[in-house]
């Protein structure tokens, strides 16, 4: 299985992007040939024992009731042979074959992608009709799968079977295939989809994130007041007399937005926002920080060794912004960079394991070491 190499038919990546991304749903028949499962589930039923990932189990039963359990799980044998779901967040942040399911889909830049959710599937497991805000791609795995997928309707009935569970009413199907391994099928925001296990079967489900305007106004005020930010206060030298003292001008209004846009305006203060909020990760990492921190000198002692590895921590979300300042983005984390340390930023970026040899290449400038050590301390990336 070559996961790198995503079987596009008449296709391509330009093509989905102008003809499906946002628009229409898509099914494609073995994209990925010869699919294998990326996590056992007998060890994706081990992270659900985990507190710190989240999980849930979903379930209904003969009688139509559906019921939402929240993890961590001690034991499954509750739940029986059929009619439930297990779906575990994140999974790309705890398995490295998972997260290398993002390498398909790297026309799109990491930082749209929120995560890999898993879930494994018991004959006529599921969760029910529903919508979602975000895009997602769907890789089956093991087993089959129906999927039928609608096309945004307003007139959709919105359903609460179970306080933590939205579905909604019954929809004309747009796509109504069986999935087998190694299919995908791609659901844009607001298309009605439902997914109904035939068999035992595992679902790799990647998602994107898509901020809201609030969510972005919010923690942009979060991190104006975080740093002391936008106190100064608003002035009207210039002001003409009121035509009316009740009156909020058009000129007043216009003013006062201006004022309240000159933070946003502010390029250097915007991207080091933009930068941080877009690469925090939303769920759990494992950081792996070192016992003790590693200074230069304990760097070059690692390098002697020849057969050392330096690794990126699995889930890792990671960005480079050239403009005002140069800088490298790291789980919300800030790493100002300039000429001489952009080559060696592009490698952490782009999380691909190096060498020794790659890394010593790098160690003769002083500001490629500190920015190397400040990324080991902070355990985004480790020694092997």
């Amino acid at each position: 299985m070559n996961i790198a190499t995503l079987n596009w038919g008449d296709l391509s990546p330009e093509k989905f992007l102008a003809q499906y991304w946002q628009k229409k749903p898509l099914l494609i028949k073995q994209a990925f040939k010869n699919f294998k499962d990326t996590i056992p589930a007998d060890e994706l039923a081990g992270l659900a024992m985990e507190a710190e990932i989240e999980s849930r189990i979903v379930s209904v039963n003969n009688h139509g009731n559906w019921q939402v359990d929240h993890g961590p799980f001690e034991d499954f044998s509750q739940y029986g042979e059929a009619n439930w779901t297990l779906l575990v967040q994140a999974v790309n942040n705890w398995s490295r074959p998972t997260n290398a399911l993002l390498t398909p889909f790297a026309f799109i830049p990491r930082w749209r992608i929120d995560d890999v959710m898993v879930s494994f599937s018991t004959p006529n497991g599921g969760v029910g009709a529903h919508l979602d805000q975000y895009d997602v791609f769907i890789i089956q795995g093991s087993g089959k799968r129906r999927w039928q997928v609608g096309a945004p309707n307003n007139d959709l009935s919105t359903l609460l079977p179970h306080p933590d569970l939205k579905q909604v009413s019954a929809f004309e199907p747009l796509i109504d295939e069986i999935t087998e391994a190694g299919d995908l099928l791609y659901i844009p925001p607001n298309h009605p989809h439902n997914g109904v296990s035939l068999e035992n079967s595992v679902n790799f489900s990647i998602g994107f994130q898509a901020p809201s305007s609030q969510e972005l106004w919010s923690s942009f005020a979060d991190k104006l007041i975080d740093n002391n930010l936008g106190e100064q206060r608003f002035g009207d030298a210039t002001r003409k007399v009121a035509s009316s003292s009740t009156l909020i001008s058009n000129s007043d209004q216009q003013q006062l937005k201006i004022f309240m846009l000159e933070q946003l305006e502010n390029t250097e203060l915007f991207e080091q926002f933009i930068g941080q909020y877009l690469t925090q990760s939303h769920h759990a990492l494992e950081l792996l920080m070192p016992v003790n921190d590693i200074d230069e000198e304990k760097l070059a002692d690692i390098l002697s060794e020849p057969e050392i590895l330096f690794m990126p921590v699995s889930g890792l979300k990671a960005a480079i912004i050239t403009e005002s300042q140069t800088t490298l983005f790291l789980n919300g984390d800030s790493f100002p960079i300039d000429n001489q340390s952009l080559p060696l930023a592009q490698l952490l970026a782009g999380q691909t394991p190096l060498t020794t040899s790659q890394v010593k290449r790098f160690n003769s400038c002083l500001k490629n070491t500190q920015l190397l050590t400040s990324v080991l301390n902070k355990g985004y990336w480790y020694i092997e």
